[in-house]
């Protein structure tokens, strides 16, 4: 049997009924045999401040990188705001960043975005890659998954009832879990 993959995943939504949020706990349904999601919530993070910094790693922000660190993959669930991606998830990329150990170099990432709007997030996901290029994540490029019209795609229970768009997160957890695998050959 393979090696098992470790996948950390967390979303830039605070809104508890949030379509990003449901769509990592359907991840965590379908996820490819050998493979485990561990989810964390961004909320408790403060804001990147120097001076805070300067004080001490907030254990909150030294957790989050420990946990960065032992991950084979990522898994960002992006919601869309004003085209681009929301301040919690920046905050938390910025303050994983400036880690002198750099957690985030070279690991590898998948990305998935739910949104109401027709374009499913897609803006949100072009403008994350943008910021990767500097964390020097390696993101996987296909498949793209683009939960579109999100408010009809989840249940009130936040269960993910579009075949299609389960399908897509399906192989795009495949793929991030096919490309772990070959990356820790290496």
């Amino acid at each position: 049997m393979s090696e098992n993959i470790n996948i950390l995943g967390f979303t830039g939504s605070l809104r508890r009924n949030s379509y990003n949020k449901a769509a990592l706990n359907t991840a965590k349904k379908l996820l490819p045999e050998g493979s485990n999601l561990e989810l964390v919530d961004l909320a408790l993070i403060p804001f990147l401040n120097e001076d805070l910094e300067a004080e001490g790693i907030p254990p909150v922000v030294a957790d989050f990188r420990k946990k960065i660190a032992s991950a084979d993959a990522l898994l960002i669930s992006t919601p869309e705001y004003n085209y681009s991606i929301p301040p919690v998830l920046k905050n938390a990329l910025d303050w994983a960043s400036r880690d002198k150990e750099r957690p985030l170099n070279g690991k590898l990432l998948a990305i998935v975005s739910a949104s109401p709007s027709m374009f499913g997030g897609a803006r949100a996901q072009y403008h994350l890659r943008q910021v990767c290029v500097v964390l020097n994540l390696w993101v996987l490029n296909k498949p793209e998954v683009f939960i579109t019209n999100a408010d009809k795609k989840f249940d009130q229970d936040g269960n993910l009832t579009d075949t299609h768009s389960r399908e897509m997160l399906f192989r795009l957890l495949q793929a991030l879990v096919d490309m772990a695998r070959e990356l820790k050959k290496k």
